[in-house]
């Protein structure tokens, strides 16, 4: 080989290793600072637990009557925003208006009856002491009256006494007089008396028929007299019974003025029922105008006018937009380090930005728990799974001005655990 060949030869062969050396420091760099970069990313990942299984949540009010009545009116439209306090419905009042009046009326009847029975309290009471003072008066009457009629029962039969014992003395007086006047009729045959004395014998025996008779006619009278008075006795003591029984009755006095007050007490509460049933009527025609609860989107429009509506009925649903969170389903591996107040991010898949929030709190089971049929375990076919916690995620203030955020939105959360 030509000496000059040689030489470029060995330039060529001195210049491929120089270059194969470089080739493989420039590799082992390149695997180096993929290895560091990888173990940066790997560690920057740690940071935080991601969950695509996440939505947008938010209060739905459900819009239901709390009266049956019949659709007068209906002025908003599915997708239409409302205020809060924006009437939604209307139902017929004229029912309810005069179930107001009804109540008025019985209210103003059931107030007139409480105070009647208010003024039957006092009238009453005095009523009862009035009538309880005079039975004990006429009953303290008829026990002098009885005592009056037994004194003149006892005079009566004290006369009849004295009438008796006269009538006595007046029939030996008569018989002294005629056997007298026997004695002297045969001294006056024998004209052994004078005729003067004979007269007077005869006279002395009419006078003692006379007084005889005269005390016959006392004793007569005072047997009269005595009947008299017993049934005098026995009138004053009847009438003294009837004292008793007045008195009796009226002793129930107190017992008259209670049941007078319990008369107005059940008038008072009748009062109070009344008056219930007049602030029911009237929530009740209240209740025939419903309005928006809160500002939000009307969703669900079940009814137009002319529909008959019943009490609960649902009718539609707002959905505000204020209040707005994020429920994300965490696996149960990844809430280690989890815990309320960490910030979170939110990507919308509907937007391309993203929310910032933080972890507002836990639920306390896994989501199959609390689902509407909850797994059954203890049947022997077990197979373990990963269950998912539902954690609530707000958004910091101002996140959502734009309202552009709806219920049921999917997104993907990501927690900064470190």
């Amino acid at each position: 080989m030509p000496e000059h060949l040689e030489t470029e030869v060995h330039a060529v062969v001195r210049t491929s290793g120089a270059k194969t050396a470089l080739t493989r420091i420039v590799v082992a760099l390149v695997v180096a600072g993929l290895a560091v970069g990888g173990y940066m990313i790997w560690k920057e990942l740690q940071k935080f637990e991601t969950t695509d299984d996440a939505q947008v949540d938010g209060d739905i009010y459900n819009i239901s009557p709390r009266v049956a009545g019949h659709v007068v009116e209906a002025p908003v439209e599915d997708e239409q925003f409302v205020n809060a306090g924006d009437v939604l419905v209307k139902l017929d009042p004229q029912d309810f208006e005069v179930a107001v009046a009804k109540a008025k009326a019985d209210l103003a009847d059931a107030i007139a009856n409480l105070q009647s029975s208010r003024t039957d309290v006092p009238i009453t009471s005095v009523t009862t002491e009035s009538t309880l003072a005079n039975a004990r008066s006429g009953r303290a009457d008829a026990s002098a009256a009885v005592s009056a009629s037994e004194q003149q029962l006892g005079a009566a039969r004290s006369r009849l006494a004295t009438a008796q014992a006269n009538v006595g003395v007046a029939e030996a007086n008569f018989v002294k007089a005629t056997q007298d006047l026997a004695r002297y009729k045969m001294l006056i045959d024998k004209e052994e008396i004078s005729k003067q004395q004979y007269d007077q014998a005869v006279a002395s025996v009419d006078a003692a028929r006379a007084t005889l008779e005269a005390q016959k006619a006392q004793v007569s009278e005072a047997e009269q007299n005595i009947s008299v008075a017993a049934r005098s006795v026995e009138q004053a003591r009847a009438r003294e019974q009837q004292a008793d029984a007045t008195v009796h009755s009226a002793s129930t006095g107190p017992q008259q003025v209670k049941v007078t007050e319990a008369k107005a007490a059940s008038s008072a509460a009748k009062v109070e029922e009344q008056k219930a049933l007049l602030a029911q009527a009237e929530l009740n025609l209240q209740y025939t105008t419903i309005v928006a609860p809160v500002a939000g989107i009307v969703a669900k429009k079940s009814l137009e006018v002319g529909n008959n509506v019943a009490q609960g009925q649902q009718l539609m649903a707002i959905v505000p937009l204020e209040h707005i969170w994020v429920t994300a389903n965490f696996k149960e591996t990844q809430l280690r380090d989890m815990h309320v107040g960490q910030p979170a991010t939110i990507k919308v898949d509907a937007y391309d930005r993203e929310y910032r929030g933080k972890v507002l709190r836990m639920a306390g089971a896994s989501g199959a728990r609390l689902s509407l049929l909850p797994p059954e375990n203890a049947t022997g076919n077990f197979v373990k799974v990963v269950q998912r916690i539902p954690v609530r995620i707000a958004l910091d203030p101002g996140q959502n001005q734009d309202h552009l955020l709806r219920p049921g939105m999917s997104v993907d959360a990501s927690v900064s655990v470190r």
